[in-house]
């Protein structure tokens, strides 16, 4: 299947030993945004839980073949659906997040007597929203860490010493592109256990009453282990993984961005995290 200049098209395959008798086989696209609230909020945003309806995106159906018989065999019935949007509806880009879902799929019902139960089979399929004209400016991010640049430090004196610097080449990112920058551990009084890149997805979702904001991981990965070398640089590469990113939304209902955290790990268990917003888009 392909979604070309929003005609989604493919081929329907019937097989079966015997003839097929039916009353109709039919195509229906559904697209829909799904939103739901962390168990923390569902309380607070009681209003919200109760109109968080899915927001239909697209809902068609097209009528392929008229009540009658498929011969024994196999059967191919082509067909093209135009990915028509309900009212002034924008088609985002497929998402699989945590409490927001973007999602699409093409049914494909048989009707069968009264006797036989009817045939369905979904399928999901991928949409990506259109490339954004205009170059994209690179924003370049250099960071330096020590303790006294750390946030919500209780006992900052009892911190061992260190100093970390490096740079993100962009947070402005293309999403089929990788993050890069580097990184160097200039000095550390405790020894490093292990240096980590993690992304973390940041839903926001709610309504007139309020709104509720989740930041969950997506991925981890380890850019270094054990007592690295200081001085040394250590690249940061992180691809985006498909469908659990997508171009950062931002609409009336619900909010999709990106972050991603540094996370050193010290041998006498202290974490030391830096934080830096991300901007996804497609180019």
């Amino acid at each position: 299947m392909s979604v070309q200049r929003e005609i989604l098209s493919g081929v329907v395959v019937i097989t079966s030993k015997d003839t097929v008798q039916h009353q109709g086989i039919s195509l229906t696209m559904e697209g829909s945004v799904n939103l739901q609230l962390s168990a923390k909020n569902v309380g607070v945003f009681e209003a919200f839980c109760n109109t968080a309806k899915p927001i239909q995106i697209i809902n068609s159906t097209i009528e392929m073949v008229k009540p009658g018989k498929l011969p024994s065999g196999k059967t191919e019935i082509p067909f093209e659906f135009p990915l028509q949007m309900k009212g002034n509806k924008v088609l985002y880009e497929t998402y699989h997040g945590v409490f927001v879902n973007i999602q699409y799929t093409l049914r494909c019902d048989m009707r069968r007597s009264l006797l036989a139960k009817d045939l369905t089979k979904t399928c999901e399929f991928i949409v990506h929203s259109l490339s954004q004209k205009g170059k994209l400016l690179p924003s370049p991010v250099d960071f330096t860490i020590t303790p006294e640049t750390l946030q919500n430090v209780k006992e900052r004196a009892s911190l061992p010493k260190f100093l970390i610097r490096g740079h993100l080449n962009s947070t402005n990112c293309v999403i089929t592109q990788p993050l890069t920058g580097e990184l160097l551990v200039e000095s550390a009084e405790a020894a490093v256990r292990s240096i980590e890149l993690q992304l973390v997805r940041v839903e926001t979702c709610g309504c007139a009453e309020g709104y509720a904001r989740d930041a969950t991981e997506i991925q981890n990965i380890q850019i270094a282990d054990g007592d690295v070398c200081r001085g040394l640089p250590i690249p940061i590469h992180m691809v985006f993984p498909r469908l659990f990113t997508c171009p950062t939304l931002e609409t009336t209902n619900f909010k999709v961005e990106f972050e991603v955290n540094i996370v050193v790990l010290l041998h006498d268990d202290h974490l030391i995290t830096e934080n830096f917003p991300l901007k996804l888009c497609r180019m």
